[in-house]
């Protein structure tokens, strides 16, 4: 059921892959509740998924740009608001790759090249976007840009290894754009750090289903769905939340604050 959160608004969703992921989900949701966009992805990741589908659902325009790359913003920022006709309301940044992971290396041997690749395209990219709205004033004031993050950020966890130091600088980024942002256009900045996901991405993690399980006992609510925390997204992305800016908001289900639970500890007695 609509609320009408986000009539008459209109924005930029990027990483949409395929129906598992947390930006198709937020793409459907936004839809629902009234708002226009575009929709973007990295070429070699558009060729993977099935971004095209969504936007024959969603009436919307596909754009490719390599997010690491200024040139591909500029075009996608300048095409988006002639195609929505106008300035844009809100951005979705779900974007997060390592190649480290990706080939199996471990923290302690890392590839520093795909290292710096990592940091590029999973933090760097989020303030080329911002970076770029603000040169061409893509953003109308009162704005709302979101990014996803994760608990790695500030906890250890060994099978993250880059992706960790990567999310903590794109945390880092929302605080100081934010700051800026928010001075001169009202604009707001947030990072939300999800719960493990069964994503596409998430699932490329070792030992991705032991930890999803593990944080299921830990979180008194559960593990947060995609779908769930698509929901949060827009309301982020709605003029109900007009003075939240600068914060990493967890959507865990309350695992970031849990010690143990109950249910862990009869886990662990049998």
């Amino acid at each position: 059921m609509s609320n009408h959160l986000l009539k008459g608004k209109k924005g930029v969703i990027f990483g949409a892959l395929d129906e598992n992921s947390i930006a198709w989900k937020t793409a459907l949701k936004a839809h629902e509740e009234g708002a226009q966009f575009t929709l973007t992805n990295a070429p070699i990741a558009m060729r993977m998924g099935k971004i095209n589908e969504l936007a024959q659902t969603t009436g919307s325009q596909v754009i490719p740009a390599d997010a690491t790359s200024e040139e591909d913003l500029t075009h996608l920022f300048t095409q988006s608001q002639q195609l929505l006709g106008g300035k844009l309301d809100f951005v979705l940044h779900s974007i997060g790759m390592s190649p480290n992971i990706r080939k199996g290396r471990p923290y302690g041997d890392m590839n520093y090249e795909w290292y710096l690749k990592t940091l590029d395209i999973s933090a760097l990219s989020f303030h080329k976007v911002l970076q770029t709205c603000e040169k061409l004033d893509a953003l109308n004031e009162h704005a709302s840009v979101v990014a996803l993050s994760y608990i790695a950020a500030q906890r250890a966890y060994p099978d993250y290894t880059d992706m960790a130091q990567a999310k903590a600088m794109l945390e880092s980024i929302a605080r100081s754009y934010g700051q800026r942002y928010g001075r001169s256009k009202k604009v707001r900045v947030n990072t939300i750090s999800q719960s493990p996901t069964k994503t596409t991405a998430g699932a490329g993690i070792s030992g991705f289903d032991v930890f999803f399980d593990y944080a299921e006992l830990m979180s008194p609510l559960g593990n947060a769905s995609a779908g769930e925390c698509a929901n949060y997204i827009v309301v982020m992305f709605s003029d109900f939340t007009r003075m939240v800016t600068m914060q990493n908001l967890m959507h865990d289900g309350g695992f970031s604050s849990s010690g143990i639970t109950e249910e862990l500890v009869a886990r662990l007695s049998k």
